[in-house]
């Protein structure tokens, strides 16, 4: 069975989001932890938060994917861009330990033409002092296109960030790939997605790998370009798609779709086809 879902809003409350998963056959889902492209945040209502917590259970839900906002930068060159977003980060973190169990996902950062040895130690100093010992929350480094001075391009630079943590920190940071940004980021998913998965067993480990945002491309592979597509009409198309969700090293895993629909019909006509796309193939290999 496919686990799948798609960003959702918090404008409505956190059941809500709930209900509108329910409604596309989804049974995860993401959400924005605060404005993605600014800073505003609100404190969780914790009675919405309960009523979540309970049709999570009864309907049998996955892991969500909680997403960090866009603006937030472990490794800026700016100190007070970094202390607001180690701020947001800790907030996040803590907002988070009221869904426990599920997942936080980020954009490691862009280092801003320090270069990105010296962003991979500010995310890792950041990080070991953001995680903690007995924390729910496995927070997610994200796999990146690699457009201007993004950290976490290559899966080389995101098992440097894991390393450089305390080791009794390590198994709360995983990884999400997406299928858009390593695509872009050069990695041929379309015709070498075994060897592409090969290597990141590898040099990070799929243990590390907690979820997958699945998208098309509207570039070219290599294009570091971080344009997603909707399923099926990108450069990934629909073929290789198919072959990431049936995969039995990524099965049993959230699939998040992060592609350019405006309404929940649109994502549930994806989730529909990449659920029968699935069912079809041979996902009996689950993890």
């Amino acid at each position: 069975m496919l686990h799948i879902g798609c960003h959702l809003s918090t404008s409505l409350g956190f059941a809500h989001m709930g209900e509108d998963a329910l409604s596309i056959n989804a049974d995860t889902f993401a959400f924005f932890t605060r404005n993605p492209r600014g800073g505003r945040s609100k404190d969780p209502d914790p009675h919405d938060v309960a009523a979540l917590l309970s049709l999570l259970q009864e309907h049998h839900f996955v892991q969500l994917v909680a997403h960090a906002p866009y603006t937030m930068n472990l490794c800026s060159n700016k100190p007070d861009t970094r202390e607001f977003a180690r701020e947001s980060f800790a907030k996040d973190i803590a907002a988070m330990e009221l869904l426990p169990g599920n997942y936080l996902n980020f954009h490691p950062g862009c280092h801003m033409n320090q270069g990105v040895d010296a962003g991979i130690a500010m995310i890792a100093e950041a990080l070991d002092n953001l995680l903690f010992e007995g924390m729910t929350t496995t927070v997610l480094l994200e796999t990146m296109a690699g457009k201007g001075t993004e950290v976490g391009k290559t899966f080389e630079e995101l098992a440097a960030i894991r390393s450089h943590i305390r080791p009794e920190l390590q198994p709360h940071l995983g990884v999400c790939l997406d299928t858009c940004h390593v695509f872009d980021g050069g990695y041929d998913i379309v015709n070498k997605l075994d060897e592409v998965l090969q290597e990141f067993d590898r040099v990070i480990g799929l243990e590390h790998l907690y979820a997958i945002h699945i998208n098309d491309s509207k570039n070219p592979l290599g294009s570091h370009k971080d344009r997603h597509e909707t399923i099926g009409n990108g450069f990934i198309g629909l073929e290789a798609l198919s072959r990431v969700v049936t995969h039995p090293a990524l099965c049993g895993l959230p699939f998040i779709l992060e592609t350019p629909q405006d309404k929940l019909p649109g994502w549930g006509k994806e989730i529909e086809l990449l659920s029968r796309l699935a069912d079809n193939g041979d996902s009996s290999c689950c993890r």
